[in-house]
């Protein structure tokens, strides 16, 4: 095992690790975003306001996303479990 086939195996990890949490990171930002306009606006400065919503748009966009999520982490473990004998060998 090279040292670069330990990069590109880590670069890639990497690429899949944003890969699956960018849905969930970014329904987050956009909700918490709204929450806080409208916080701005309306002078509402209530802390645990922005909890629930978040937790929904997380859930939504977990049940929705989930089977590609799925899909993209067995792919990535099945090509990462085929080249082990490339890169003992």
């Amino acid at each position: 095992m090279t040292p670069e086939s330990v990069m590109d195996i880590g670069r890639e990890t990497m690429y899949v690790i944003v890969l699956l949490a960018a849905p969930l990171l970014l329904s987050a930002l956009a909700v918490g975003l709204l929450i806080g306009v409208f916080q701005a606006a309306t002078q509402i400065q209530e802390m645990t306001l922005s909890f629930i919503p978040k937790l929904l748009v997380i859930a939504i966009a977990l049940v929705t996303a989930g089977p590609w999520m799925l899909t993209v982490i067995i792919e990535f473990t099945q090509r990462l479990y085929s080249n082990i004998p490339a890169l003992v060998g």
